[in-house]
């Protein structure tokens, strides 16, 4: 089973954790295998709220939501986890003072989508706005599938 997207790998010590972990047969994402040194923000019944590893370039928060379940679209969430969803966000939002975000989210496959890693997460993401080097955020959300 394929669990991550090479092909869309950011970093090389992004790429490099990736290929240890598809070797061992492991989704980071799935609860019992996420790394002890990322603690959960949140843990709700059905979602954990974390930093981003591997946050993208200009940003001065990268969460990610990530349900327990491993779907690789959010239609498929069951209800409860859909419902679990909202109020997960909200806390996001109040306990980190967010007066403005985004929230990205690729659903299905990743060769297509831009992701890498094949479970289910929400980006929530803020710009660095006071950084004079600002840059906005740039999320893909498309890939060209390539042989790696």
């Amino acid at each position: 089973m394929e669990l991550y997207y090479l092909g869309n790998s950011r970093l090389e010590e992004q790429r490099a954790e990736m290929i240890r972990l598809e070797e061992a047969g492991v989704c980071l994402f799935c609860p019992g295998h996420r790394p002890q040194d990322q603690v959960p923000l949140l843990r709700t019944d059905h979602w954990s709220v974390m930093p981003n590893r591997y946050p993208y370039q200009g940003t001065r928060v990268h969460l990610m939501l990530v349900p327990d379940e491993h779907v690789t679209d959010m239609a498929d969430l069951s209800g409860e986890a859909q419902a679990d969803f909202w109020p997960t966000l909200r806390w996001t939002r109040d306990r980190h003072g967010l007066t403005h975000y985004g929230i990205g989210v690729r659903n299905g496959e990743s060769r297509f989508t831009g992701g890498t890693i094949k479970h289910l997460h929400v980006h929530v993401l803020t710009g660095d706005v006071d950084d004079p080097e600002h840059t906005p955020v740039r999320m893909k959300f498309s890939s060209r599938p390539r042989e790696d």
